[in-house]
């Protein structure tokens, strides 16, 4: 799978929707853990598409969040992009906001990562080191047991996506961790932290 699409253009697509700079980090983050993703997993030739998939998967959510994962279909088919992309982009809604199902691997990772993502970046914000480079698993489950910590990531969607993966939730999380401690001094570089 490829998008015709580059991801310059696909994050100026982003742009057209998206101001907030917390949101555009958000895309930024899960695009480049998407990335880290692909590459773990043996989808590394299809690491841009994975990576356009994570950009632009919020796409509708600053300006249409009551209709999040529905109205971005209509967006993307618009702008051109694949029938891949958008069944991709949308099926991390699953079960919250649309009936498209994660049905390919990568779409599963969208689903267990992007909740995940916030969550690892509410709890690096708590550090001293304000960072997620010396951040332990242990200190991370801590959080993810803290209901009332980041209350707004559902701890149940990133369960049902690491029971989607087949993976324990250790993994998951440490996993997706890496690929955050991996991105974090590009993502400062960028966004002037």
């Amino acid at each position: 799978m490829h998008t015709a699409m580059t991801q310059q253009q696909a994050y100026e697509l982003l742009k057209q929707y998206n101001k907030d700079p917390f949101h555009l980090r958000h895309a930024r983050t899960v695009e480049g853990t998407m990335r880290y993703f692909a590459r773990e997993l043996g989808y590394g030739e299809e690491e841009d598409f994975w990576g356009i998939v994570g950009l632009l998967h919020d796409l509708d959510f600053e300006l249409y969040p009551e209709e999040h994962c529905v109205k971005s279909q209509e967006l993307m088919k618009q702008a051109g992009l694949e029938d891949e992309v958008i069944h991709a982009t949308a099926s991390h809604g699953y079960g919250m906001c649309c009936d498209i199902c994660p049905e390919h691997q990568m779409e599963k990772v969208l689903f267990a990562t992007d909740e995940l993502t916030g969550l690892i970046g509410a709890a690096a914000l708590m550090r001293p080191s304000k960072s997620t480079k010396d951040m332990e698993l242990k200190s991370l489950k801590k959080k993810f047991k803290d209901k009332r910590f980041a209350a707004g990531c559902s701890r149940e969607t990133i369960q049902q996506g690491a029971d989607m993966l087949g993976w324990e939730l250790d993994e998951l999380l440490s996993r997706t961790l890496t690929a955050m401690q991996e991105i974090e001094d590009g993502l400062n570089e960028e966004f002037g932290e």
